[in-house]
Parts: structure tokens; C-alpha cells; sequence
């Protein structure tokens, strides 16, 4: 049986209490920032992995800011394979200051839920939203964020759609939805596209005429590049060509646009573990210099080469532990805070099991290989080199 003195574990530990201390310090940082980057490559990711495979985006071949006339929306629907089409236009504007900027669409409202069963009212219903054009549907995290209750009036100055009149935009809360996928952000704003249609051809308001983009739901069976391939041939003419996606390429066009940071950010995670690998390897190799001496006590005592190796491990894996451990507690402490300031560039930012999995992972390998080296050294050393503290 492999006997381990764990009382002189402990001591050596705390022989150095302030090395130790910063040890424990130094890891945990470096677990904090590798949950927290994690965490965000996974929020870019996130609608990529959870898009639909039964819906379509049709853009302007040209950018995704040219828009697409509205006319387009019945000669989509006779394409053999669509089910139902909703249109999405960006809205662009701002509550009350320009930092208060969330997320606003205007949409078919009459399809919006059907066309997205992931969204769920939480308060409210459809027929009051459907029932008061200038109603909306908000998310609660926007509704958490900015205290909207249902009943509000949501004032909202136009950046791409200014009202003739100088005046604001005001938007009726008559529905909170949540999201049981985080493709859809939660801190967004839905309105009737034919109130912001109505207010353009009457002269209310300017901006872009037509609509951003088209969201086709494809019936049961319909294979997606045959549909795609229908609805760009259709156009292909003109007046204005289109370019249709799977949901999952065109969420991807958004993370390409901020560049390629999850490799970026997977990089910086990399670096993060490497130094602090090499921080701890120089702690253990320090501790092992120092403790020489007692493992050739221990040998003398009759402790055999491996209980001296384990004495060493258990004493790497001890602060790896106790700096992932401190690292994941404040990960998790803060990400809801977080969650909340970049929440409308990046929704769905959360700490994840499989993250904390992740860190807890690698603070054992770091443990593991930090005292592994120096672990082998002493525990090769016979008891007359031991006292005589060779190394």
C-alpha cells in the first residue's frame, strides 16, 4: 500500500504561504479569462449551431444593406417547396441616448411567431400585439434591462427611419416572449412592418423603402439547395438579384463581419494557458529544490520513491485545483453581468457547463504537468544525495 503523509503536504504548501497565495492568485486569473473567452467564441457560435435547418434567408446578392423590394414576398411563396415567408427590416434606431441601442425589427407580425416557435409569450398575446399597429413584442432580457412592463410606451428615435416631424417612435408593449434557443436574442425589439410602411408612403417618415431580407420556412421534405436555387433563379433577372442562405451561413456572415475572432480569442486562451503553465512549473521546481532534504528523511524513514513523487503532485495538483477552482467561481459570478453589457453584439453569452468542464480540465493538467518534472527528480534521488541536497 502507497502510503502519502498528507499533513506534510499541507506544510510545504504553507512554508511558502505567499508564493502559494500568488500561485493560487495567478491561476485563477488565468482560468477567468479562459471561461470568459471560451464562453464568448461559444455566444459566437451559438447561432450557427442552433439555426434551423427549415428556414431560408433571402438577401440582395449585391450586400445585406441593399434592400429588396417587398413585391417579392408573393412570387417567393409560389417557389415549389416554401411553406410560409416573413420579411425582416432593420430598424436602426435608439431609447431616449444613442448608448441605449438594442435591436429593433420591423416584420410581417402576422407570421413572426409562426415562423419562429422558439420564440414563447411569456406575457401578453398575439392577438393583443396583432390588434394595435403600433404595438410590439419585446424580449425579457430587454424588458429585465430597460424595466418595459406590458402596457408601456417605448419611445424610440429613428436613425435609418427619422419621423418628418423631429418626433419619436412609439411602440406599445403588448407582448414579453423569451426564447428556447439562443438564435433568437431575447433583447429585441418586433413591430408591424406595414405601420412603418404606411408611415413612409404617407410622408410621416423617410428611409430605405422595400425590405431587408426574406425568412423562408420550407415545407416538410423540401430539400434547401433545390429551394435555393428556385428562388435565385427566379430573380436572376433583376430588378434586383438575391442571394439565398440556410439560416446557419447567414448567421455565420455575422461573426465573419467582426473578423475571425473565435480564432483570435482561441489564441489568446492559449497563450493565457501557456504562461501560466510555465508560472507554475517554476513554483514546483522551486519547491522541489527546497525539499531535497526531506525526502531523503522521508526515503531514510522507509517512504519508497513514489510516495516522495506523490508527495510533490498532490502539492501542484493541490494549487491548480484551488486557482481553477477560485477562476470558475468568478467566471460564473460575473457572467450574468456581463451577459448584460454585450449582450445585444453577442446574445446567448453565458458560462456553460462544458466551459467549467473545460477549466476544471485543464487546471488538473496543469497540476499534472507542473509537478510531474520535479516529482520524478526527487523521487529518483537516493538518500545520500538527498542529504547531501544535490539535485
Amino acid at each position: 500500500m502507497i502510503k502519502v503523509p498528507l499533513r506534510l503536504v499541507v506544510k510545504n504548501l504553507l512554508r511558502h504561504p505567499v508564493r502559494s497565495i500568488l500561485t493560487v492568485l495567478s491561476l485563477a486569473v488565468a482560468v477567468f479569462l479562459l471561461c470568459l473567452l471560451r464562453s464568448l467564441v461559444v455566444s459566437l457560435d451559438a447561432g450557427v449551431r442552433e439555426a434551423r435547418s427549415d428556414r431560408l434567408i433571402v438577401q440582395s446578392a449585391v450586400s445585406l444593406f441593399v434592400y429588396i423590394p417587398q413585391s417579392y414576398d408573393t412570387k417567393i411563396r409560389q417557389v415549389e417547396g416554401v411553406e410560409d415567408v416573413c420579411s425582416w427590416t432593420w430598424f436602426g434606431g435608439y431609447y431616449q441616448e444613442q448608448s441605449n441601442f438594442f435591436a429593433q425589427f420591423a416584420v410581417d407580425s402576422d407570421r413572426l411567431l409562426s415562423m419562429y416557435p422558439e420564440m414563447v409569450l411569456v406575457e401578453g398575446s398575439e392577438a393583443d400585439f396583432l390588434a394595435d399597429r403600433r404595438g410590439c413584442l419585446i424580449g425579457d432580457q430587454l424588458a429585465s434591462a430597460y424595466g418595459f412592463k406590458l402596457g408601456d410606451s417605448i419611445p424610440i428615435i429613428g436613425s435609418l427611419f427619422p419621423r418628418t416631424d423631429g418626433g419619436t417612435w412609439d411602440f406599445q408593449v403588448k407582448g414579453i416572449y423569451t426564447s428556447t434557443s439562443s438564435n433568437v436574442d431575447r433583447k429585441t425589439l418586433f413591430f408591424h412592418y406595414k405601420y412603418l410602411q404606411e408611415s413612409r408612403d404617407t410622408g410621416a417618415a423617410s428611409g430605405p423603402s422595400n425590405v431587408a431580407v426574406f425568412v423562408v420556412r420550407l415545407m416538410d421534405g423540401a430539400r434547401p439547395e433545390e429551394v435555393m436555387a428556385r428562388i435565385d433563379a427566379l430573380f436572376e433577372n433583376g430588378p434586383q438579384r438575391v442571394q439565398t442562405t440556410t439560416e446557419a451561413a447567414f448567421q455565420a456572415q455575422f461573426v465573419s463581419m467582426v473578423g475571425n475572432i473565435p480564432l483570435f480569442v482561441s489564441s489568446l486562451g492559449g497563450g493565457v494557458f501557456l504562461a501560466i503553465l510555465l508560472a507554475v512549473i517554476n513554483t514546483m521546481l522551486m519547491a522541489a529544490r527546497e525539499q531535497v532534504q526531506d525526502s531523503g528523511i522521508m526515503k531514510a524513514l522507509g517512504f519508497t520513491n513514489l510516495s516522495v513523487f506523490l508527495v510533490l503532485l498532490l502539492q501542484s495538483l493541490l494549487l491548480a485545483l484551488a486557482g481553477g477552482g477560485l477562476g470558475i467561481l468568478a467566471a460564473l459570478g460575473v457572467a450574468d453581468s456581463i451577459a448584460e453589457m454585450i449582450g445585444s453584439q453577442f446574445p446567448g453569452f453565458a458560462v456553460t457547463g462544458e466551459t467549467v468542464l473545460l477549466a476544471a480540465t485543464l487546471s488538473i493538467v496543469i497540476g499534472l504537468v507542473a509537478g510531474l518534472t520535479p516529482g520524478l527528480r526527487l523521487g529518483r534521488l537516493n538518500v545520500a544525495q538527498s542529504m547531501r541536497a544535490e539535485v
